[in-house]
Order: structure tokens, then C-alpha cells, then sequence
């Protein structure tokens, strides 16, 4: 039996639930929604606090590594990408931010026609329900639940975190997803009434409702299905379906308008290679038929990298001593029981995002600040009472490739992302420690400020601060862009403006690895943000209103705003 549907979706992930939901809302059109992964009802997922149990769980995400970084003296990074309901939406931080208006004016100047921040905005807001209520800038009545926790009221620390960067002469922001990125300020994240706000949470449980979309788990998609187009004037190739394995079984369907790819940054690009779209010279390599050559996917992949600022709290007020069985129990008891108290966030509840250097038009360095001192996978950093604020450069230089090494879709993909290979990388990194040892040293922290763990006070000239970097440097888990949209001339675009493979009909690639440059924050909203934009675009819909509203920018470049730019005055 032939299974036709009017849309098929690879990849239930941050992206592909969106679309699963706006592509199926009228009522007009049969959906398929393709998921290499399961269920996203376990505890350790839907629990905000239990964040470091899905992302390094097997079951749950695809534990990729990089290759051998040859910017951090070949060392290997962790990458996983969600494997569940969600994707990586059920996986990540949850960590709320959108990025900096410049950095999708920016997607614009790129080549990305009509991305510019003034048309995003309105799907940033139609996508998000803020609890402390909509205005021009935030959304009050979309499917995603975003808050700021607890309000930082079960720890001193966060306040004093924004107050020392006050004493350091920045900002204070009181909406960084709002009109003002820049400074210090409360953080935002993706939970709903103390639950993970995930996609599968926001737009899949109700898409699932409707008799037009279909939900198949547990498969692992093959091949697009393209055929040759001679007819009534049309030319190349088409996409017609997607070829997948269930339970050990090859299996086809059909599309009768389009194909998208939501596979995420790193398996959209493998999932088009292993179809025969990509560079020459990789699929050769890998055995895979040239079924139509685009040099640019897989290229301008990026990624942000941070570090932990570590130190002893001299006061007995931190996290650290809520890491132990019996605490984690109490902890995981009271949010079963109320969905509120530690269990129902995710500790980092103040933030920042400064500039690193004179000339900078918006920040380029973000800070999360948590009030333990501990690794990613849950377990304390040393004995005793500490704290740690993760920081790292957002606007990387280095780029890097992702690449399929076999025609098997089994075997995973190598993926490089040439860590810090530029002077200007390095040099942000300087700064980056530099800046943030100067802030962490204010009167504000005095009181809680014990020994520095790490990097260390002897960690203070290039040579030592680069050295440090790469041995100590972690991803931030934002692999994107390496399916750029872009503009006709340029040779590295994979997609038109509309998120389209170029050369290929009836095929969209719609994930963060569409980005043409990584923006400055995490990637969640902005996935989101595409995702929503997407949908109107797939079904012909008017897009929404663009929204011309303020926007704060470094002083510096407030009269050149004005002169080259006057509909929106900083």
C-alpha cells in the first residue's frame, strides 16, 4: 500500500514540530512527520533541573563527537543532537534567548532577503507566551511557555552576579530578548508551569489531536527520493518522497507537494548528502551517487564554545550541597508533587551579554551564571561550596564542515568545526577571560568571592590564556548553519530565502543548520522563530506584519544607525 501524504517531515525536533502543527491546523493538508527517535515522556526530560540526564543518554540523543580539533591541540568535542519527541528542544538548557536584533539584519546582509529582524520579530512573538505578559517585543499567546524561573529568589548569588557587572560599568538590561540585549539581567527560559517547554510539549501534543498527521518513531531516514522533471516547461530534479527504514524494514512514502528536512544541523546536511546533494568531491568519497552538486552543504558550519569561570563560595548558600541523593530525591519529590521549588528550573537565572572590544556594534560575549560549581553531567566540580559562570565569544570566525563518510546512514558523519583557527578568535578569548575575571572581582562578589579553581590567577598572559582555552574549552551545543540560505551569487548558499534547495523542487531544508551566521545567543528561539516563518512560507500564507520597533545598539553606532538606517532609531 503506497503511503501519500500532502507533506513529509524528517525530524520531530525543534523545527519539525512547529511545522508538524501549522501544516496541519487547517485542516486542508495529510502530514507525515518522520522521528529517528521515541517517546519524551520520561521524568529526566520533562523535569527542568534533570537537564544534564537526556543530553548524555543514548536513548535520547545522538551522541556525536567532532574530529580532531586542531585548534585545541586535537581534542575531541562531545555534539549531541536530540533523538527523542522534541529533538534537541528536549535535550537542552532551556535557556530562552533570542539573539541580538543586528544579528538577523545581519542574516539579511548575508544574502537572506526578508530575515531581517523586523520581519522576524512577529513570529518570535506569535511563537511565545511570556508570563509576565506581551508587549511589542514579547509575545503572550503562542504555544511556548517562557519565564525567568524562580524569579532568582532562592539565591543570593544571581543578583549579585548583575550587581558586580554593574560595579564593572555595564548595564543593566531588564528584558534582553527585548529591547535591550546588551548588560546584566535576569535569564529567561523554556518552562511552562515548571515543565520542559520543549516543542514536542508546545505544538506536537496538540498536532497529534488531528486525524491529517501521521507520526512514525523509531525509523531512520535513507534517502530524499528525487526524479527528473521534463514537463510543462520544468526542468532538473524533484523531490518526491523519502525513503526510510522501521524495524529493519526499507519503506517509501510519497509526497504530493513537498519534502522538508528538520532533521537539525548536523542530519539534514548528512541526510542530503546521503541523497546525492551536496560537494562533489564528499559524496565521491563516501561511494554516494552525484545526484546534483551544491558545494555549499555541509560547509560554514559553526558553533559556540564556552568555558566555566569556577570559584569557592565562602557562604554555605550553594547548589553543591543539593547534589546528593537524598537532596536530588527531596528535590525530584517536590516537583512531582507541585511542579515548583529547585526541580523546575534550571539554575541559570542570571545572565549577561557585553562586547568584548571598542567598534563592536552588539555583544559578542554571553555569560550564564549558576550558583554551583559543577560539571555538565551533574556532578560536583571539588568538595565544598562553590560558584560558576559559563562564558565564551558568540560571533566565531572559524568555520567548519560536516561530511558522510559512507553511503550507509547508519555510520555517522565526520564532522569538523575548526575551533578558534583565527587570530580574531584567539584575541576574543584573551579578552573573554580577561573581562570576566575584571567583573567577578567587583564588590558585589566580595562577600561570597573564595579562591578562583578556575582558570586559576596564574592564568593571566596570551600564551597561558590560550593554552588554558584549548585544553579546557567545551561546545555550548549550538552546531548550526551548515545549510545556509543565501543569496543566487553566492557559492556557499544551500537554500534560496525561502528555505528551498537551490536546483532541487519541492525540497526545504527547515532547521538551525539554515542559518547563515550563528546569532548571539542560544539557538532554541531562533530554530523556533524559523520554523513558524517557514510554515506561512510553505503554505503561501501572508507573512506577518513587519514590526519597526526600537532597538538598543552601542552608543558609538547610535548617529551612523540614524544616518544609514533612519527607520529605526537606537
Amino acid at each position: 500500500m503506497e503511503q501519500r501524504y500532502d507533506y513529509i517531515i524528517v525530524g520531530a525536533g525543534s523545527a519539525g514540530c512547529v511545522l508538524a502543527d501549522r501544516l496541519t491546523e487547517s485542516g486542508e493538508h495529510s502530514v507525515l512527520l518522520l522521528e529517528a527517535g521515541g517517546t519524551d515522556k520520561s521524568i529526566f526530560i520533562q523535569m527542568p533541573t534533570a537537564l544534564s540526564y537526556p543530553m548524555n543518554t543514548e536513548k535520547y540523543a545522538w551522541q556525536f563527537e567532532t574530529e580532531k580539533e586542531p585548534g585545541l591541540d586535537g581534542r575531541e568535542l562531545h555534539c549531541p543532537r536530540g533523538k527523542v519527541l522534541g529533538g534537541s528542544s528536549s535535550i537542552n538548557g532551556m535557556v530562552y534567548v533570542r539573539g541580538h536584533a543586528c544579528d538577523f539584519d545581519q542574516w539579511e546582509e548575508e544574502g537572506a532577503a526578508g530575515w531581517n529582524y523586523q520581519a522576524c520579530l512577529p513570529y518570535f512573538r506569535r511563537a511565545e507566551s511570556w508570563n509576565k505578559g506581551g508587549d511589542e517585543y514579547r509575545g503572550d499567546n503562542g504555544p511556548v511557555g517562557t519565564c525567568n524561573g524562580n524569579d532568582m529568589e532562592l539565591n543570593p548569588l544571581y543578583q549579585a552576579f548583575i550587581d558586580a557587572g554593574k560595579d564593572a560599568g555595564y548595564p543593566e538590561t531588564n528584558d534582553y530578548n527585548g529591547y535591550q540585549q546588551e548588560g546584566f539581567g535576569t535569564m529567561h527560559m523554556t518552562v511552562d508551569k515548571g515543565v520542559r517547554a520543549s516543542t514536542s510539549n508546545a505544538y506536537l501534543r496538540r498536532a497529534l489531536k488531528r486525524s491529517n498527521l501521521t507520526l512514525k518513531k523509531g525509523i531512520v531516514a535513507r534517502r530524499f527520493l528525487l526524479e527528473a522533471q521534463d514537463s510543462e516547461g520544468l526542468s532538473g530534479l524533484k523531490a518526491v518522497g523519502v525513503e526510510f527504514e522501521k524495524s529493519g524494514n526499507t519503506q517509501v512514502a510519497v509526497a504530493n507537494k513537498e519534502v522538508i528536512s528538520s532533521a537539525g544541523s548536523i542530519g539534514s546536511v548528512q541526510l542530503l548528502q546521503l541523497s546525492g546533494i551536496g560537494p562533489k568531491a564528499v559524496l565521491e568519497k563516501a561511494g554516494v551517487e552525484v545526484k546534483h552538486e551544491l558545494s555549499g552543504v555541509g560547509e560554514n558550519l559553526q558553533d559556540h564554545l564556552e568555558v566555566y569561570f569556577q570559584y569557592h563560595c565562602n557562604e554555605p548558600i550553594t547548589l553543591n550541597s543539593k547534589l546528593g541523593l537524598v537532596s536530588k530525591g527531596m528535590i525530584g519529590a517536590e516537583w512531582i508533587l507541585t511542579r515548583k521549588g529547585l526541580g523546575a528550573t534550571n539554575h541559570f537565572e542570571s545572565c549577561a551579554f557585553i562586547r568584548s572590544r571598542k567598534g563592536l556594534k552588539w555583544p559578542n560575549i554571553q555569560y550564564h551564571f549558576l550558583p554551583a560549581a559543577m560539571r555538565y553531567d551533574g556532578q560536583a566540580a571539588f568538595d565544598g561550596h562553590g560558584f560558576q559562570v559559563h562564558v565564551g565569544p558568540n560571533k566565531p570566525e572559524s568555520r567548519g564542515t560536516v561530511a558522510i563518510t559512507s553511503a550507509d546512514p547508519h555510520a555517522r558523519p565526520e564532522i569538523i568545526f575548526n575551533y578558534i583557527s583565527t587570530e580574531q578568535d584567539r584575541q576574543d578569548w584573551r579578552d573573554c577571560i580577561r573581562l570576566t575575571r575584571e567583573i567577578l572581582s567587583q564588590p558585589a562578589m566580595d562577600v561570597y568571592r573564595g579562591e578562583e579553581i578556575q582558570p586559576g590567577l596564574s592564568v593571566t598572559s596570551d600564551e597561558a590564556i590560550d593554552e588554558w582555552v584549548k585544553q579546557n574549552v567545551e561546545s555550548a551545543y549550538h552546531p548550526s548553519c551548515g545549510c545556509k540560505m543565501g543569496a543566487d551569487d553566492d557559492p556557499m548558499a544551500v537554500l534560496d530565502e525561502e528555505c528551498r534547495v537551490r536546483g532541487i523542487d519541492s525540497l526545504r531544508v527547515v532547521d538551525s543548520s539554515v542559518f547563515p551566521v550563528i546569532p548571539n545567543g542560544n539557538l532554541n528561539a531562533p530554530t523556533i522563530m524559523v520554523a513558524e516563518r517557514a510554515s506561512d512560507l510553505i503554505l503561501g500564507k501572508p507573512m506577518l506584519k513587519e514590526q519597526d520597533v526600537p532597538v538598543w545598539i552601542a552608543p558609538e553606532w547610535q548617529e551612523k544607525q540614524r544616518i544609514n538606517k533612519p527607520v529605526r532609531e537606537a
